[in-house]
């Protein structure tokens, strides 16, 4: 419907322009019948000009409801141009008539989304040379003839400005509520988009449609969590521990953002983050990222130490962190009707290990991931320990704080 639409975004404006085309011939042809000594023949055109319009208007109406309506706009647009010229060329372009003819004829053509008017203009050429070249009269209308066309032109001018005023207010109302339900979705979109993960999120806003396919890909993956937060989660209040997470899980996750990294996961006090995807500045540069954004998070986590002791809470609780970096499956995991974007591998299950491992305050590195950061952060050797799940003993190392050079960085961006 839009489509045929798009041809006459104001299909009255049309057929009133047809209908003022054959008032104009009927008004100069009985104009100047009296002076034909009235010819029976000039009583055969107001038939055939009214069986035009209703015809081109029933033809009109079937074609939108088909899908030829492109051509028969454009024949029906062709055969008004002929008739227009014409008209024009009999009247000798006598400027009353011409400027009658001009009121009606300039608003079908402009208002048309659909280049039209050319054809309008062909035709209207066309008829006025071969007509002026071919017919052996002209129609000189008299006063009382030019006062009805000025009148008629008048009317139909008035009736066309108000059938453009409704149109113009139709399409001023509905691109109202078409904004409003724009921004009520941007509104929902943003509400939604806190629940989903930002690659998710993008294929969904992009109009991709999104199915359970995963990649492998080199990626840093991090787990977090509070150690004896089940006992501090009995001592306090709903209330309380509800405030203690979110202000914990805001901090962090606002260091998380800050450092690029993507949060996978939040489940109580545990976080998961990963660095390399959807987009990676590096295998290295992605390992020096996280573990940065570990350490800026260790340092947060004294800072809100001191704050929970002045709320009251005597012995806060401390953080633990562990890293590896390594060959993952990361995509949509799940079915067709619900998916969810996250990893998947041993790289995932070792730092999950690693962090369970850790002591308190202690960020817990893979030799992988300490290969890739150690030019850039200090580490101490942890030697080796025994994972669940791994068959062989793996070296670990405690990163301790970035290099002199990279805190010199971070400090010049943050300033």
């Amino acid at each position: 419907m839009l489509k045929n639409a798009a041809i006459f975004p104001i299909p009255k404006i049309q057929e009133l322009y047809r209908l003022a085309l054959c008032t104009y011939w009927i008004i100069i042809l009985l104009g100047v019948w009296h002076a034909t000594d009235y010819h029976p023949a000039f009583l055969l055109w107001p038939p055939i000009l009214f069986v035009y319009q209703y015809s081109s208007h029933f033809i009109s109406t079937r074609s939108l409801k088909g899908r030829n309506n492109h051509g028969t706009a454009r024949v029906l647009a062709f055969i008004d141009g002929l008739l227009t010229g014409m008209l024009l060329s009999l009247s000798s372009f006598q400027p009353i008539i011409a400027m009658a003819i001009g009121l009606v004829f300039l608003i079908p053509i402009m208002s048309s989304i659909k280049p039209r008017g050319p054809l309008c203009l062909a035709g209207l050429v066309l008829s006025a040379l071969l007509t002026f070249w071919l017919c052996p009269f002209t129609i000189i209308p008299n006063s009382l003839t030019q006062t009805l066309l000025l009148a008629a032109a008048a009317c139909f001018s008035l009736l066309q400005a108000k059938i453009v005023r409704k149109a113009y207010c139709q399409l001023s109302e509905k691109y109202g509520d078409e904004m409003l339900k724009k921004e009520l979705l941007e509104v929902r979109l943003f509400r939604l988009s806190k629940y989903l993960s930002p690659p998710l999120r993008k294929a969904i806003l992009s109009g991709r449609n999104v199915r359970a396919e995963t990649q492998e890909k080199d990626l840093t993956i991090f787990f977090s969590d509070i150690i004896d937060f089940t006992p501090l989660a009995e001592e306090l209040e709903p209330e309380q521990l509800s405030c203690f997470l979110n202000t914990y899980l805001s901090e962090m996750c606002e260091i998380a953002c800050r450092f690029g990294g993507t949060i996978d996961k939040v489940i109580g006090d545990s976080i998961m983050v990963f660095f390399g995807d959807p987009e990676s500045r590096g295998t290295q540069a992605d390992a020096v990222a996280c573990v940065s954004m570990a350490i800026a998070m260790r340092r947060t986590m004294q800072e809100l130490k001191q704050r929970w002791r002045t709320d009251g809470i005597k012995q806060p609780p401390a953080l633990r962190i562990g890293i590896n970096s390594g060959t993952c499956k990361v995509g949509n995991f799940g079915t067709e009707n619900r998916l969810d974007y996250t990893l998947l591998g041993h790289a995932v299950n070792l730092a999950s290990r690693l962090e369970s491992a850790a002591q308190c305050d202690e960020i817990l590195l893979s030799d992988s991931t300490y290969q890739l950061v150690k030019t850039t952060i200090h580490c101490a050797d942890k030697g080796h320990i025994s994972v669940k799940g791994f068959s062989k003993p793996i070296s670990v190392y405690s990163a301790i704080d970035a290099n002199k050079c990279l805190q010199d960085k971070s400090s010049a961006e943050r300033q």
